[in-house]
């Protein structure tokens, strides 16, 4: 099974507090943005929707993608959040439904 790396945006809410970070294991990363066990901006503020996200074969192409996000305004952010996920839903559950057994990576997204 060849490594992904996910970027993504969590939202509080529909054009809320908007988070955007990277990791290689998505659906446990998530859970702990759900959880609170991450202290910090995301816990104080309710940022646990996972709102849009985006995967990478490499770390160093998520990483860069990750930087040029932050540095957009919220309302491209917003964009690109509503053209996949215009209702704003929470992704996490689709997420977490393809993970293989066993494994909190989720398959069929590279």
């Amino acid at each position: 099974m060849t490594q992904c790396f996910y970027v993504y945006l969590l939202a509080s809410g529909p054009c809320g507090y908007l988070y955007v970070g990277v990791t290689s294991d998505i659906v446990r990363r998530v859970a702990e943005h759900k959880s609170g066990v991450i202290p910090g901006y995301t816990a104080e503020r309710g940022i646990d929707q996972l709102a849009w996200y985006e995967t990478h074969q490499y770390i160093d192409q998520a990483i860069l993608r990750e930087k040029r996000i932050k540095r957009w305004l919220r309302e491209w952010k917003f964009a690109l959040i509503e053209k996949d996920n215009p209702r704003w839903l929470d992704l996490y559950g689709e997420v977490r439904a393809k993970a293989e057994p066993g494994s909190a990576t989720p398959t069929g997204l590279a």
